[in-house]
């Protein structure tokens, strides 16, 4: 379920900002979107929260998008500068922080029980 929040999130505010910003198409967005946030799933929420905090988890999943997001701008050639870019890594990464937080908590629920 946490991974589906995560999904929705992450795939509505990375996949408008990239066809707003961009000439990406709806379908390079989504797929876009949903490989950012599948790794950002696993190293981010599933390694580094883990072991971390929440600002060090936010902090790597902000970088994570950037460099997925230039990537793939890189490779479908899409026009987007590396500050509209920066953008929604950070947009991207504000969102991340309260996604954390309501894992972090959901977590620390299941643990007193």
């Amino acid at each position: 379920m946490k991974f589906v929040l995560k999904w929705v999130v992450n795939g509505a505010i990375v996949a408008f900002l990239l066809m707003y910003y961009s000439n990406a198409s709806f379908l390079g967005a989504i797929t876009t979107a949903t490989i950012l946030t599948i790794i950002a799933y696993v190293i981010g929420d599933q390694i580094i929260l883990r072991s971390t905090n929440n600002i060090v988890a936010t902090v790597s999943d902000a970088i994570l998008a950037y460099l997925v997001l230039w990537v793939a701008a890189s490779t479908m050639h899409w026009t987007i500068s590396p500050g509209e870019i920066l953008i929604i890594s950070l947009i991207t990464a504000v969102a991340e922080f309260f996604i954390h937080r309501y894992v972090f908590q959901t977590r620390m629920s299941v643990q007193r029980a």
